[in-house]
């Protein structure tokens, strides 16, 4: 069964953050998705990332394990209907 992730969070650093962890970690498990700054000063983060609902589980548990080492703020994790194709990929949208 699939499952498609709303993942929003705010963050310092939150480029390198995304291209060295949340990039890494979703195309080691195969999950598709992006990941984007949403606002102008970088701080603000979504991520939308879909994959067997297994697999999602270790994605979430590793952000959260990365969560306690960083100082990120007010994560939200909602559950989405997948509208568009990511095309079997991960991208990091600058």
């Amino acid at each position: 069964m699939s499952q498609c992730l709303h993942i929003t969070f705010s963050l310092e650093e939150s480029k390198k953050f995304l291209q060295n962890i949340v990039q890494k970690k979703a195309r080691l498990l195969g999950i598709e998705g992006t990941a984007q700054i949403v606002n102008g000063n970088g701080s603000s983060v979504r991520v939308l990332a879909c994959g067997p609902k297994d697999v999602m589980e270790d994605f979430i548990e590793a952000l959260h394990k990365e969560v306690a080492k960083e100082t990120i703020k007010d994560i939200e994790i909602e559950p989405f209907l997948k509208e568009k194709d990511f095309r079997g990929v991960f991208r990091v949208i600058e």
